[in-house]
């Protein structure tokens, strides 16, 4: 009988330390497993079809692309609270992946790149300005690892998520 209370008292002793460094895991270190992330889903709203013979006067995904980033300015303020708030959404949908929950690059999708995703804290994100940051997450960094981000995320969700971003500051 004393065996069997002391197996099972093992056995939970055992159990007990792998769950604990389990939950350490996931809630101490910057990095996650990828069972644990949120879900991403598709961008859910359709692109309207344009009727046959017509053509756009203004707007478009081709102006932006074809216009110089330094030309590309927000639609609205981007030090704007609900703008920012809306970002931070966005940004945990679509960047958190890849760029981590501490915006280092050490996502559970970027911890496995050589080299890693672009810290979003540096000087060199931060000091970007917000045109060319609105072209490299639409239409991916050449060369690099950011992708194309323009057929998923609608224009003002791109540039919330900018606002999120400009938000953080600079990593001390």
């Amino acid at each position: 009988m004393v065996r069997i209370l002391s197996v099972g008292l093992i056995v939970s002793t055992v159990a007990l330390v792998a769950w604990g460094v389990i939950t350490g895991y996931d809630n101490v270190l910057s990095v996650g497993r990828m069972w644990k992330t949120p879900a991403i889903k598709p961008y859910e709203n359709p692109i309207p079809v344009m009727a046959g013979g017509s053509m756009p006067v203004n707007g478009g995904e081709a102006l932006f692309r074809a216009a110089a980033a330094e030309e590309i300015v927000p639609p609205f303020p981007l030090n704007e609270t609900a703008a920012i708030a809306s970002g931070k959404t966005a940004y945990q949908y679509y960047c958190i992946h890849c760029h981590g929950k501490n915006f280092d690059g050490y996502g559970t999708v970027g911890q496995s790149f050589a080299p890693p995703p672009g810290d979003l804290r540096s000087s060199r994100v931060q000091s970007m300005p917000e045109g060319v940051l609105f072209k490299e997450i639409s239409y991916g960094i050449p060369g690099g690892r950011q992708p194309a981000l323009a057929t998923t995320v609608a224009v003002d969700g791109r540039w919330h998520a900018i606002a999120y971003v400009k938000s953080l500051g600079q990593r001390q």
